[in-house]
């Protein structure tokens, strides 16, 4: 995870990072946690954070690990990291500090990196374990990551890099927010062949996000994963925009956005008592093994991301 500063938060720093800390401390009661903080901000985080936590000097802007941290994959039994040469979601924010994230991070735990002229986010990408690759267009097929690349160029690239076999695209949304919607607030594996499908809230206006959700939905149904498995596809729907506490033009309200730790899944919960405690029951009944640990993330949600965008997981080495 990383340390929220001031210079992206501005008045609001002292709030998002009272749900960094939240968030951190709640992963830390079942698994490891190690949280990257600025030079001179280490001692706050620590506080806040708890000694469960591990407070780690690096020089970050956001609280976005999913996206600044490498992706990592195994091969011939070794952990590497796949640095996917962030640049702000297309230069959209600043990023100085958070462009050089994941080549530090590798070096500080000796991890070999994989470099690539491919420019995405971990956010972008959600895969099954088993070669099944998905991904939006809007988020990766896009001049503001990547001019002159193709589809299959992307998709070429992707396979060599991760090991993947099958690459399902969906449409996305093109700057509609931050990300150009990121998969991970529409479409989440669960297990192989098995996924959650974000899905409009009652009261939901039409929008192009319900599009989307829609077009995702058709290419899913006509695919198949890469061991040949048609799909279930499991609705998990928003709230009602009307019950939720968020009322901030970015605000994300959207349960896919959750996170599998070891033993436990987080997910947010956003203040429409019926749709929290459905997504509660609904990764409940897809998880048996695991605890589910509901979060109040309103602060992070007002920034357009969740608590798999605010997380990024690593293997031991």
């Amino acid at each position: 995870m990383s340390w929220p500063t001031e210079r992206i938060w501005f008045e609001d720093v002292d709030d998002v990072r009272d749900d960094i800390a939240g968030v951190a401390r709640a992963i830390a009661d079942y698994e490891e946690v190690v949280m990257l903080a600025s030079p001179g901000e280490e001692d706050e985080a620590e506080y806040q954070c708890g000694k469960n936590v591990i407070v780690e000097t690096m020089p970050v802007d956001d609280l976005w690990a999913r996206d600044t941290v490498p992706v990592f994959i195994s091969e011939d039994e070794e952990v590497k990291g796949v640095d996917l040469n962030f640049n702000g979601w297309g230069d959209k924010q600043e990023h100085s500090r958070d462009q050089d994230v994941a080549r530090s991070l590798l070096s500080k735990f000796g991890i070999p990196r994989i470099a690539t002229d491919l420019v995405a986010e971990g956010g972008s990408l959600e895969t099954d374990g088993e070669g099944t690759l998905l991904l939006t267009e809007s988020s990766v097929l896009n001049d503001n990551r990547n001019p002159g690349w193709t589809r299959d160029d992307i998709e070429a690239e992707l396979k060599t890099l991760l090991g993947v076999t099958t690459v399902i695209w969906f449409d996305g949304v093109y700057g509609k927010d931050i990300t150009d919607a990121h998969i991970d607030s529409l479409v989440r594996f669960v297990a192989p062949g098995v996924v959650l499908l974000d899905t409009p809230g009652p009261a939901t206006p039409p929008d192009v996000w319900s599009k989307s959700s829609d077009q995702a939905r058709r290419v899913l149904s006509d695919a198949t994963d890469a061991a040949g498995r048609s799909f279930e596809i499991i609705d998990l729907q928003q709230p009602d925009p009307y019950e939720i506490r968020g009322t901030e033009d970015d605000f994300l309200s959207s349960y896919v956005n959750f996170y599998i730790g070891n033993d436990a899944v987080y997910l947010p919960q956003f203040g429409d008592r019926k749709a929290d405690k459905n997504a509660q029951r609904i990764l409940g009944e897809q998880f048996p093994d695991r605890d589910i640990v509901p979060l109040d993330i309103d602060v992070i949600a007002s920034g357009g991301g969740g608590i798999h965008c605010a997380t990024h997981d690593m293997p031991r080495i």
